[in-house]
């Protein structure tokens, strides 16, 4: 069905005169309008510019003229991304007056390559739940099971693309914010390295500082729409271009001559047993083809030491959303925790408020760490892991996010725990790139992520589009087909 092809297959439909544009932006717009309000996934349109838009790309093509490999196609982003005219809420009801001026620079850029972007798709609030609600827009549901979350914090991203809504997204992710989503919505979704792709437009005013390991990438239904897209938004922006190029290696040819481990279960965060058996399939389809795969090949690093490392840097990057009030009480809250109290919430309090000289030695754990992942893949081309310990979960909305629980394996984890699989490959400023890998007894999709080096993008992407081809592709949802 045309709602679920690639953004590369309908790009070409377009080129072959195959479709217009016009009448594939009324096509989904048709679709947001009888099947979006089941997942409320796409919260804001931009209908009148994407007319127009999509009118400027069908003249075009009667003249033979191509904008770029994406033109003509309609596609949604993430609220949190600036689109002008339209307000940049992060899901908080305070910045509603909030209209961008401009749109973000890769919302440009994919424009600049032919899409037409209709629209924004939904958040959890300050980008920071592993679920899709806020106090603006409502709660976002998977199209799984709409019964259960799609994921965060690009869950409106994931929901979307599962329901054949767009033809392709823009995400973010710090926690992981793309990978999680794509991984409990069936779709493919790649975290870059860190600063590999400009972020400037994905932030909240003032603020025009990156923070600490957060990265912008692509979200599709087909490996191939990643990479088109991670080329177009990965060049340098104004400032750094004066002297940086990107030049990211190129992935090896041919699947024999890979070397991957795999790591499916973690003693800090258990992983229920239908993800790591789609993660282990996952693996077998790479050993078939005549890969080398290990179960017990490592980097040379504690395992848990690096989440809590990971957690007082993410918690330390994040804590500028706190205004004055909520500091001083986790300052005191952390001054008076149990000494050796080795939880998150211990955790989370004292990184919120640490001083910067503790920050320091929390980075340079990072770097000890980063450099042990580097030895690591001299070896070895990929990591296949977990992008969470259980697939999609349902709605729970009480309490701190800390408080809720996930069953794993018939135990209740809490939420926060799973974060061990963002902050594995994410706090060292490693690429992952998430690729369906299966379904539970439930019929809840699961994700396998693969893990490469530092500006290994493409490699990871390639080995989405190994799976993609020779394992596992998108699978519609039912009642969307």
């Amino acid at each position: 069905m045309i709602a679920f092809l690639s953004a590369n297959k309908l790009a070409s439909l377009i080129r072959r005169k195959k479709i217009g544009s016009v009448e594939l932006l009324d096509f989904y717009l048709d679709r947001v309008a009888r099947l979006n309000p089941k997942v409320n996934a796409v919260v804001v349109l931009d209908e009148k510019r994407a007319r127009e838009q999509a009118h400027k790309a069908d003249r075009a093509a009667t003249k033979g003229e191509w904008k770029g490999p994406l033109h003509g196609v309609p596609m949604t982003v993430k609220e949190s991304f600036d689109l002008e005219g339209h307000p940049t809420t992060w899901g908080r009801v305070d910045m509603k007056g909030n209209i961008a001026k401009r749109h973000a620079l890769a919302v440009q850029r994919l424009m600049d390559a032919g899409a037409v972007v209709f629209g924004k798709t939904n958040v959890p609030a300050l980008l920071a739940d592993w679920q899709t609600f806020n106090p603006v827009y409502g709660t976002t549901n998977n199209p799984w099971d709409v019964s259960r979350g799609p994921g965060g914090s690009s869950g409106g991203a994931a929901a979307a693309l599962a329901a054949g809504l767009t033809g392709l997204e823009l995400g973010s992710d710090i926690g992981a914010s793309i990978r999680n989503p794509a991984h409990y919505c069936g779709v493919f979704g790649h975290k870059p390295t860190f600063k590999l792709c400009p972020i400037a437009g994905h932030n909240l005013p003032p603020n025009l500082a990156v923070k600490d390991m957060l990265v912008i990438g692509p979200m599709a239904r087909s490996a191939d729409d990643l990479e088109i897209s991670l080329k177009l938004i990965s060049q340098p922006d104004e400032l750094e271009a004066r002297g940086v190029k990107i030049a990211l290696a190129r992935p090896k040819p041919d699947v024999k001559k890979l070397k991957i481990a795999v790591l499916t279960n973690a003693a800090t965060a258990e992983v229920d047993d239908s993800v790591q058996a789609a993660v282990l399939a996952a693996a077998k389809a790479f050993a078939k083809r005549g890969a080398k795969v290990s179960e017990t090949a490592r980097p040379d690093f504690d395992l848990h030491e690096a989440h809590r490392t990971f957690i007082h840097l993410l918690r330390g990057a994040t804590s500028s959303a706190l205004n004055d009030e909520q500091f001083a009480r986790q300052r005191e809250l952390a001054g008076n925790a149990k000494p050796g109290d080795d939880s998150y919430v211990n955790w989370m309090m004292h990184a919120n408020t640490m001083p910067v000289r503790e920050w320091h030695a929390w980075d340079e754990k990072r770097e000890q760490i980063r450099r042990a992942w580097g030895e690591f893949f001299r070896e070895w081309d990929l990591l296949l892991c977990p992008a969470a310990a259980t697939a999609a979960f349902p709605h729970n909305q009480k309490g701190e996010r800390w408080e809720r629980m996930v069953m794993v394996n018939g135990k209740p984890q809490p939420s926060t725990t799973q974060m061990f699989w963002a902050g594995f490959p994410g706090m060292a400023f490693l690429p992952s790139t998430v690729a369906p890998a299966g379904f539970t007894k439930e019929g809840l999709p699961v994700g396998v992520q693969i893990v490469g080096p530092q500006y290994g993008d493409l490699a990871t992407i390639a080995a989405a589009q190994f799976l993609e081809r020779e394992f596992q592709s998108f699978v519609a949802p039912k009642g969307f087909e």
